[in-house]
């Protein structure tokens, strides 16, 4: 999926890989504040890890290993994520910034999904979301 975020590369880089600004925009839409709890080691085979959700009986988890870092341009990670059912998936995610007269069009793709469907889910509501709460903190710093 493909992305125009209004910031440079480096501003939507920073914001999208650094822990204090992604436990901003992580809950930037919520009604309600929840947990978001968010660790980041930004270097070739250190880790992102993300523990967030309304409350502590249903948190979701996400680790990440950074396989490939070109600050602004390129990030890939090995992700590994569960959901509070038990539900476990590992993926590949490689994200582009590439600048462009209005901002930065941010490019994902995420590979080695289980089925058709989780991949769609991904797709169409996981990445969305995620992409918008990032906008909405560009746009509010």
């Amino acid at each position: 999926m493909t992305r125009l975020l209004p910031a440079t590369p480096e501003e939507v880089f920073d914001a999208y890989t650094d822990a204090e600004k992604q436990k901003i925009w992580f809950s930037i839409l919520d009604e309600k504040p929840g947990i978001v709890e968010i660790e980041v080691d930004l270097r070739i085979g250190g880790q992102q890890t993300a523990v967030w959700g309304p409350d502590r009986d249903s948190l979701f988890r996400e680790t990440q290993t950074f396989v490939a870092i070109d600050r602004p341009h390129r990030l890939v990670t090995e992700s590994t994520g569960s959901s509070p059912d038990g539900m476990t998936m590992t993926t590949t995610i490689e994200i582009t910034f590439e600048e462009h007269d209005k901002g930065t069009l941010v490019t994902v793709v995420q590979s080695g999904f289980p089925t058709v469907e989780v991949r769609d889910f991904f797709a169409q509501d996981v990445w969305v979301g995620a992409l918008d709460r990032i906008e909405a903190y560009l746009l509010r710093r």
